[in-house]
């Protein structure tokens, strides 16, 4: 995916051959002029963004192990044993080491993951305390303060790679990254594809570097583009999932789901006789009251009744705010194959007033809500792990290589040395069929009303390009030329 193709004149003179006739030569210097164009300047102006985008993705994806090395103690028990506590007993101890706050949910602990009590306070905000209960003992093994169930290291690390804690502001960087990454991968591969389609169209050719060249950007173009194919898919996969909850293309994309009612259902919790009520997800609702009008000990019929209607594995259980509505069960394995059905169950009546599983989602929500998860690294376990890992080194290494070859490119004659190459020769739009063009700027448009982190930054290239072209236009125009003076 060479950022400078356009500037790769070869050695020596090529052979004779017929001249190129007109849709050739425009589809040549037009489209594939275009190509480089913007090829060029994504690669300039986009990737620094990407690289911190890679650095703190990279970063992150090592949070599973990071967490067993920094709350290990907390997270996990050392020996599991037969039978677990009441459930009810081990809120109890949780509710001794942690008197204030509302009990807000309760994850429950399986195998030698311990239980978490989750307890929610005003001045927290979206942040709770957890306490971690031994489930076989119902021994507290610590409390920590996180973010809808993310340890402090994680929560840190998510929020260095989301907006590099700078809040609202920061998120501007992740989804513009996010919107141009698409951009890079595609224009590269089209790139590459052209080079390579004229010479010999073996598959080799374009998964494997020129490892004949041995030095110049030959060699270097040859290993920015073939690892570049080698991650394009992911890195489409990485653009799209990280733009669904970004902040402006995320809430386009929220509202497209809700136009094709593809969201995820909502889970009726409101009892006969109650006030009506919408609620089971883990980050949506209100919340809990300051005191909860519930009985906790009923969390060992509502695991009961949950157990008995298949809701098997890693389950939380959230507590109603009051009694007119339902307990809520949430499946809460996001390892493929993934385990997210939902229960509302009433303990008083011991039965299931409501239920969603995953498998009644609609398409685009459960495509969405997958691809969120093995962007963060949770699908497929240590191997999206190490994938993550090896798609954020790979798009490193194709950063590094596209600015090398800006350098190598640069000019060296003592009467034109530069520090970098010069940039592509604008203007090639102009060269392009008309009805290309037709075509061409409503789909833009309609791309950049979608993302705006797109659309705008665009919008502002091309304007700051025609007045740089305006004015460079000027200064080379040659000076008029004074008439001679008549001779006497």
């Amino acid at each position: 995916m060479s950022v400078t193709d356009v500037f790769d004149q070869p050695a020596e003179a090529p052979a004779a051959s017929p001249p190129p006739t007109r849709s050739t030569n425009r589809r040549a210097s037009g489209l594939g002029g275009l190509l480089v164009r913007l090829h060029f300047y994504t690669g300039v102006l986009v990737a620094p963004f990407l690289l911190v985008a890679a650095v703190t993705g990279l970063l992150y994806t090592a949070t599973p192990q990071l967490d067993q090395l920094f709350y290990g103690d907390k997270l996990t028990v050392a020996h599991a044993g037969a039978t677990a506590k009441p459930l009810a007993e081990q809120v109890a101890a949780a509710r001794g080491a942690h008197p204030e706050g509302s009990l807000m949910s309760v994850i429950v602990g399986d195998s030698d993951a311990t239980t978490q009590v989750v307890f929610s306070m005003p001045e927290l905000g979206e942040k709770q305390h957890t306490v971690y209960v031994d489930p076989y003992t119902a021994e507290v093994k610590g409390t920590l303060t996180t973010w809808w169930g993310s340890t402090p290291a994680t929560t840190w690390l998510d929020d260095l790679h989301r907006n590099l804690h700078l809040g609202d502001l920061g998120r501007y960087y992740s989804e513009f990254a996010a919107s141009w990454l698409w951009v890079l991968a595609l224009g590269g591969l089209a790139l590459w594809w052209r080079r390579q389609r004229g010479a010999n169209p073996k598959a080799r050719r374009l998964l494997l570097p020129d490892l004949t060249a041995r030095k110049g950007v030959r060699r270097t173009r040859g290993w920015h583009a073939a690892t570049g194919v080698w991650i394009a898919v992911g890195l489409l996969i990485l653009s799209a999932t990280g733009l669904t909850w970004s902040r402006y293309a995320g809430g386009n994309f929220d509202n497209a789901l809700t136009a094709l009612d593809a969201r995820q259902p909502q889970l009726a919790t409101a009892l006969a006789g109650g006030a009506p009520a919408a609620g089971g997800g883990h980050h949506g609702g209100s919340g809990v009251g300051e005191a909860n009008a519930v009985d906790p000990a009923a969390a060992d019929t509502v695991l009961r009744i949950a157990r008995d209607h298949d809701l098997a594995g890693p389950i939380e259980i959230s507590i109603p705010e009051d009694a007119t509505r339902a307990w809520t069960v949430t499946q809460v394995d996001n390892t493929w194959p993934v385990h997210l059905d939902r229960a509302a169950i009433d303990p008083a009546t011991s039965t299931v007033v409501a239920r969603s599983n995953f498998t009644d989602w609609p398409l685009l929500a459960q495509l969405s809500k997958l691809g969120i998860q093995a962007h963060m690294g949770r699908l497929f376990g240590i191997a999206n792990q190490i994938l993550l890992a090896a798609l954020a080194l790979g798009l490193l290494c194709v950063i590094v290589w596209g600015y090398r070859m800006w350098w190598q490119r640069r000019p060296t004659r003592a009467d034109r040395r530069a520090t970098v190459g010069t940039p592509p020769e604008r203007g090639a739009w102009q060269k392009l069929p008309a009805s290309a063009i037709a075509v061409g700027v409503p789909v833009v448009f309609a791309i950049g009303w979608a993302l705006p982190m797109f659309g705008i930054p665009l919008a502002a290239f091309l304007v700051l390009d025609v007045i740089i072209g305006v004015a460079r236009g000027r200064r080379d125009q040659p000076a008029p030329v004074s008439p001679a003076p008549a001779s006497q």
